[in-house]
């Protein structure tokens, strides 16, 4: 079975970067779009490549992440599963998303202990509020998850 699997790289990033690469081995079906300006920019990019198809599972790191969450806080039924590496939530973008009901897609957020971009503990206070079904991990790295992105078991995360 073909599974619906996209990437969505971070600010100052691209669909070149180490973790796509790594995605792109692991899953040669795995869609990872560049996508470049301001979020809202980034948002329109991604409506279309998602469409309204069902069945996705969203991996996004950094500002991809929160272009993930949104897109899952915004459409749950067409999200199967999302992987979120240090996600972006804390930016005033995520805030509406606080006042609504929990989402219950299944979520993994992978955070590395020395991320000096997206501060940890806000980031998991804003996700256990917002996603019911919920697996936050911290591992020894910084915010590029460059250790973790060639050591985790991404066949098992992403199962």
């Amino acid at each position: 079975m073909t599974r619906n699997m996209i990437f969505l790289h971070g600010q100052e990033s691209s669909s070149q970067t180490h973790k796509a690469s790594v995605m792109r081995e692991s899953y040669p079906e795995i869609i990872v779009p560049d996508f470049s300006g301001s979020l809202d920019n980034r948002m329109k990019a991604l409506y279309p490549i998602l469409g309204d198809k069902p069945g996705w599972t969203i991996i996004g790191s950094s500002l991809g992440g929160l272009m993930g969450a949104i897109f899952t806080c915004e459409f749950p039924e067409q999200v199967e599963k999302q992987v979120l590496l240090a996600p972006a939530l804390m930016l005033p973008e995520f805030t509406p998303y606080l006042e609504r009901e929990s989402v219950s897609v299944p979520t993994t957020i992978i955070h590395g202990t020395q991320d000096e971009v997206v501060p940890l503990e806000t980031t998991r206070e804003i996700a256990e509020k917002v996603f019911s079904n919920l697996t936050y991990r911290t591992l020894e790295d910084n915010h590029r998850l460059r250790i973790a992105t060639d050591t985790l078991d991404w066949k098992k995360i992403l199962a």
